[in-house]
């Protein structure tokens, strides 16, 4: 056994988007990119770690938005057609460039990086991406943990523990519908803790989970091993800390990896720079420049004009940073394992969408700090940490601090000027919804009844996601997350009333079925926050 571990956590979450209405939404466009910047990258990196035979754990978090979109049958042709869009469109720059060499160079490189995209996701994994995250499981590599139902921000909703506790097994519940089996890691939403949240996660039988640093400095006694071995929240459930020096290595955007001048310039796309005429039949509706996924530039330095991009000095230096990671991660195990009574666990959480879409070499730097933590040389050894809990070793026993990771810390990110007004709303929503629910309990429901009363729920649920505050106040699509809010609230509205007032229009619940399809499996009986809690095992 090695004198210490590494857990690397990739944490894959998107909001759920699909719009059967419309021909093409730009928001689907999140998925798309995605799938082709970040998931089959790194579905490429486990297929070559497992066909040299290297030994490595990984933890993945996919959560129950994520693992829908990626089966559902529409979003997945309309994948299709925008995968087949860029192979055209880097073919078109094959010829434009012709007389750039260097350009050209790298059009190609585009060519073939959409082409293989498309193999391994059609032709390799049938349009399945779970299966190729199943097989890496089954094979040993990789953890798989989940997330709540819809990303709800906890802590916001937990003035209704009912809230809470169906974020929770409603999406551990999916998970088991596409994995058949029930994660032991459990990933909170912004790494939001609260008192008393790990009493919901026990009864869903999670084990473990994340918060940040502070949580645990911040803890109820002080934590005798820092951040680098887990807290045992009282009932036998572990909180893991984040560590903030692989943290600020990899996110930080001064000292960060990414940030280096040889690597890809994420906002120089050719959807934004070429005229309009010339890109107009691969951007949305011809008017609505996007990101096409061809960028030319590296980041460069400064205020300096940006230069173009070279694949092989960036490779090169995901290369060299992957081993500063390693000898750091090493250096820093040799010095806690002097002092601690076990052996130090270093927990490195990320999004997983940073690994190719923001940063396009990350999947390189990835694939070798996994390589080289499997060297012998290095006295570094990757685990999950559900690996470190079967050393069975007796944790310290206390409450982390109430805190979220991101800007801040705390909650100020998701509670603000410019989102609190949607919190009486989702508390309202979720009131009448239990109200619903209890007031039919025990009571005989049509087949119709059932089916609108189980909608509201789905319009509960995805009302509740953290993703529309975090934009709100981020200020990236501010109009489409309000849109979001309110259009699942008004729907929730209206089929609340239609079923109080026994006037369900069949019509109009089969299409909020068809565009919220989301959790088949929903009982609007688990809103009754007097019925027995429901559970995924």
């Amino acid at each position: 056994m090695k004198n210490g571990f590494l857990s690397i956590i990739l944490h894959a979450h998107l909001p759920y988007v699909r719009h059967p209405e419309h021909d093409s939404f730009f928001e689907e466009n999140w998925l798309f990119e995605a799938i082709t910047e970040c998931y089959v990258p790194l579905i490429r990196v486990l297929d070559r770690l497992h066909e040299d035979k290297v030994n490595y754990r990984l933890t993945l978090s996919l959560s129950p938005p994520l693992l829908t979109m990626l089966r559902d049958e529409l979003l997945i042709e309309r994948y299709l057609r925008r995968l087949k869009q860029q192979v055209e469109l880097a073919e078109k720059e094959i010829v434009r460039t012709r007389n750039l060499p260097e350009y050209r160079k790298l059009a190609r490189l585009y060519r073939r990086f959409f082409l293989n995209t498309r193999d391994i996701f059609q032709s390799r994994y049938g349009c399945d991406l779970l299966s190729a995250f199943k097989k890496h499981h089954a094979a040993g590599n990789l953890e798989l943990i989940t997330t709540a139902a819809t990303h709800g921000f906890l802590p916001a909703l937990s003035v209704s523990e009912t809230a809470v506790r169906n974020q929770i097994d409603i999406g551990i519940g999916v998970f088991k519908s596409h994995f058949g089996f029930a994660p032991t890691g459990f990933w909170l939403p912004e790494c939001a803790y609260y008192t008393g949240l790990e009493i919901l996660l026990a009864e869903a039988r999670v084990r473990y989970f994340f918060v940040d640093t502070h949580a645990v400095l911040n803890a109820s006694s002080q934590a005798r091993n820092g951040v680098y071995a887990p807290l045992d929240c009282g009932n036998g459930v572990l909180a893991f800390g984040r560590d903030p020096d692989s943290s600020r290595q990899v996110w930080s955007a001064k000292e960060g990896y990414p940030g280096d001048a040889d690597y890809r310039e994420y906002y120089s796309d050719i959807g934004f720079d070429l005229d309009l005429d010339y890109i107009a039949p691969y951007i949305l509706d011809g008017k609505t420049r996007v990101n096409t996924g061809i960028k030319y530039h590296r980041i460069t330095g400064g205020d300096m004009p940006k230069e173009i991009y070279r694949p092989e000095p960036a490779l090169t230096k995901a290369k060299q940073h992957a081993q500063d990671f390693i000898e750091k991660q090493q250096q820093h195990i040799k010095r806690l394992s002097t002092g601690m009574d076990r052996p130090p666990i270093i927990v490195a959480p990320y999004d997983a969408e940073l690994f190719g879409h923001w940063w396009f070499e990350g999947p390189a730097w990835l694939e070798q700090v996994l390589r080289l933590a499997n060297d012998n040389a290095y006295d570094v050894q990757t685990v999950s940490c559900g690996d470190y809990l079967k050393l069975n070793l007796s944790h310290q026993a206390a409450t982390p601090s109430a805190s979220t990771w991101g800007d801040e810390g705390y909650s100020s990110f998701w509670i603000n000027e410019e989102n609190d007004w949607i919190y009486p709303y989702l508390h309202q929503a979720e009131e009448e919804m239990e109200k619903l629910a209890s007031d039919l309990h025990g009571l005989a429901v049509n087949s119709l009844q059932k089916r609108a009363l189980n909608q509201a729920a789905r319009s509960i649920l995805l009302a509740q996601a953290s993703d529309w505050p975090f934009i709100m106040k981020s200020g990236t699509t501010r109009d489409y997350a309000r849109k979001r809010i309110t259009s699942h609230l008004a729907r929730f509205n209206y089929l609340h009333d239609s079923i109080r007032k026994n006037a369900i229009n069949e019509r109009y619940l089969l299409a909020l079925e068809m565009m919220d399809n989301i959790f088949p499996g929903v009982d609007f009986r688990d809103f009754n926050p007097a019925g027995k809690p429901a559970r995924n095992r």
